[in-house]
């Protein structure tokens, strides 16, 4: 009974194969040429490992660089504040500030109301790639500029684009800022009066302490 016992032990054990042991098992010819190909799929894959890991997915460092409208649109926000100086011999105050939260520079300018400005607003602002200035006229229109800044960031220039409303009062066709100091800045007019004629104005102006 012993002899028995020990004969279908050994049987069991002899029957009983790991697949693995049974996948590796040499074949003839089938083992020189699956051991290449297997070496070169486990090369294959920790190089693309590597690979993945020295890739960087996202730099959340990596922010695009403001355009050249904003740059400007920044350095106009520094002229913020209240501001006194002359046109033409007439007494001017005007008052720079940032609306709509920072998104709109509001320019105002007052003069003695004997003559015009009595009461003119500046609207400064950046749509797209774009400074633009909306500019509303004592004389009852509204025209548009767009602005660029010098390559050595003293002088915003504003070409006239567009008008709404009449001309009959006069037709403001352009404006420059010229940044002497952070006290000190001069803006540059051109006033087209009701005859068609053009007038340079320039003022300069001095921050009030």
């Amino acid at each position: 009974m012993q002899a028995t016992v020990n004969a279908s032990h050994t049987d069991l054990q002899g029957s009983v194969k790991h697949p693995v042991s049974r996948l590796f098992k040499p074949r003839g010819r089938l083992m020189p040429v699956l051991l290449p190909v297997l070496l070169i799929c486990v090369l294959v894959s920790i190089a693309s490992g590597q690979s993945n890991a020295q890739t960087p997915t996202s730099n959340p460092t990596n922010v695009a660089a403001p355009s050249d409208a904003k740059k400007a649109f920044e350095t106009m926000k520094a002229l913020a504040g209240s501001w006194q100086g002359t046109v033409m011999g007439m007494s001017i105050n005007a008052t720079i500030r940032l609306a709509s939260s920072g998104t709109a520079i509001l320019h105002e300018a007052h003069g003695d109301g004997k003559r015009p400005p009595v009461h003119e607003i500046t609207m400064f602002y950046v749509e797209g790639d774009r400074l633009l200035a909306t500019h509303y006229c004592d004389a009852g229109n509204r025209a548009r500029f767009e602005g660029k800044m010098s390559p050595d960031g003293k002088t915003i220039e504003f070409s006239f684009l567009d008008v709404a409303g009449g001309t009959r009062g006069g037709l403001v066709k352009r404006m420059a800022f010229n940044l002497i100091a952070a006290d000190k800045h001069v803006i540059e007019l051109v006033f087209v009066t009701p005859d068609g004629k053009p007038v340079d104005l320039r003022g300069e102006f001095q921050r009030e302490k």
